[in-house]
């Protein structure tokens, strides 16, 4: 009787793999080995940039922030710390939507981080 040698587990394991890799250029989506070194470099790609990406809209918000407080007269620096001192809890993703939304509503933020400098 012949060895077995894995049997199905060899074959799913390759068909996952090639699963991954689908839609990859060229042999990358064709062939195993090539197929493995790709999937997983694009493992640790999509691990890494989930960690950039917030990192990336943070600097966004903070440079929406800052524009629209620079028009109305005021640092972002100065602006965050006078709402600090305001006791206003407000996130930075809410204040660059307010930045590009609602500019009345930042400008009486602003008015308010002016007061309690």
């Amino acid at each position: 009787m012949p060895r077995a040698k894995r049997g199905n587990k060899r074959r799913k394991k390759r068909k996952k793999i090639l699963r991954l890799a689908k839609g990859y250029f060229g042999t990358k989506s064709k062939l195993y080995r090539p197929a493995t070194e790709q999937v997983m470099k694009s493992l640790n790609y999509a691990y890494r940039d989930r960690k950039q990406k917030k990192r990336n809209f943070r600097k966004l918000w903070i440079s929406r922030i800052n524009a629209a407080a620079r028009l109305n007269d005021l640092s972002y620096s100065r602006f965050i710390h006078g709402l600090k001192q305001a006791d206003v809890e407000i996130n930075r993703k809410m204040l660059a939507d307010m930045a590009v939304n609602d500019e009345e509503g930042f400008a009486e933020l602003v008015n308010l981080a002016k007061e309690n400098l």
